[in-house]
């Protein structure tokens, strides 16, 4: 499914609706990502604070794929190989 992501307050909320679909706890996924749960709650309540790092791991763990799209396309995905 993809989600229009506009806030920030958006990505959070994706984040622990994840997150809680994949039935962990704020402290189990912070440990497969290498964070705290006190930083991670506060990544799901305000993820402007997040490194593309963070992000990016976040994804990783839970099975989300980061996709970015020129507004008013629906062209598929570029591959690394086509950057």
């Amino acid at each position: 499914m993809k989600h229009l992501l506009r806030t920030t307050y958006q990505l959070g909320q994706l984040l622990q609706s994840a997150r809680k679909r994949a039935g962990w706890s704020q402290t189990e996924l912070a440990v497969r990502i290498n964070l705290s749960q006190s930083r991670l709650s506060k990544l799901e309540q305000n993820p402007g604070s997040m490194t593309v790092d963070q992000l990016l791991a976040l994804c990783g763990s839970l099975g989300l794929d980061l996709t970015l799209q020129v507004r008013g396309t629906d062209e598929p995905a570029a591959t690394p190989a086509e950057w």
